[in-house]
């Protein structure tokens, strides 16, 4: 299995988790986190979120953010799952998941990848409201100042 897989379809985060630890006992933590999409951005109401992306740009920047999660901390897996396409309030947008022997390097390893797919990951997100307005979602200054922690 890839560690990183950038798809339209959906995903089970238990299967995804099942196919890193199954038949593994070297494991201590596994930490995960799933992504929604919501149907309220910035008070206003969504109907739809698409999602669009540069393939093979994408997996490489993706590959990048888990390689550097993987020189900070002592891991043993990391699974990176990301969607494209148009998606509902309530559908599943990302997983991540980091293996380690040690819970704090797992929970560390997994924000700082979240933090780093919210400002370098190459996607575009485009927002529909129910009157039928798209609007494009500009990058959010928290984002970044939460991805400055780390350096």
């Amino acid at each position: 299995m890839s560690r990183v897989s950038v798809q339209q379809a959906d995903f089970d985060p238990g299967a995804e988790l099942s196919a890193l630890t199954d038949g593994r006992a070297d494991i201590g933590a596994a930490v995960s986190f799933v992504g929604l999409v919501r149907d309220i951005h910035g008070g206003d109401q969504v109907s739809a979120l698409t999602l669009d992306h540069y393939p093979g740009m994408t997996e490489r920047e993706l590959e990048k953010i888990a390689g550097e999660a993987e020189s900070r901390w002592p891991l043993d897996a990391i699974r990176i799952v990301h969607r494209f396409g148009r998606m509902l309030p309530g559908e599943r947008i990302v997983l991540v998941i980091v293996l380690s022997a040690h819970r704090r390097a797992a929970f560390e390893a997994c924000d700082f990848i979240m933090d780093f797919l919210k400002t370098r990951a190459p996607f575009w997100k485009r927002e529909e409201t129910p009157d039928g307005d798209d609007k494009w979602v500009e990058a959010k200054a928290s984002d970044d100042a939460d991805a400055h922690r780390w350096t």
